[in-house]
């Protein structure tokens, strides 16, 4: 089943398209909601303090945490991007979207980017929170 089954994108159709994101999604079913993830790995370590690869890792996280629930990258209805460093996230959009199509795929949720002064874990470039809607059997 494709997300388009079950998601509807909501975009007024006098508005300037939305690339690489959704202005907003319809959707019914059971909720799965992330807590926002960093890029470290399993064990909790970073093993890289690169910012895309930070990204890889945290989407990673969130389609790790996503399968517990039978539910995959599909499903993502919105995503809230924390950023330490709005002009590094911006330089590197290219990479970051290449890194976000490897591991979500062509998938665009609504989404939210906002900087912040830092995460948590002072290693943290980058925190995601993720929130899926799977649809009803």
């Amino acid at each position: 089943m494709s997300d388009a089954t079950f998601h509807q994108l909501l975009h007024p159709s006098h508005w300037k398209p939305a690339i690489g994101y959704a202005n907003g999604v319809l959707a019914s079913g059971q909720t799965v909601f992330v807590g926002g993830q960093i890029g470290w790995n399993a064990g909790q370590v970073f093993e890289s303090d690169d910012f895309v690869v930070q990204v890889n890792q945290a989407l990673q996280n969130i389609v790790a945490i996503l399968k517990e629930a039978d539910a995959g990258p599909e499903h993502i209805v919105r995503l809230t991007w924390y950023v330490t460093d709005k002009k590094e996230y911006l330089a590197r959009l290219k990479e970051v979207g290449a890194a976000y199509r490897e591991v979500l795929g062509k998938h665009f949720p609504a989404m939210t980017m906002v900087q912040v002064a830092g995460l948590v874990e002072d290693e943290a470039k980058v925190e995601i929170e993720a929130t899926a809607v799977i649809p009803e059997a």
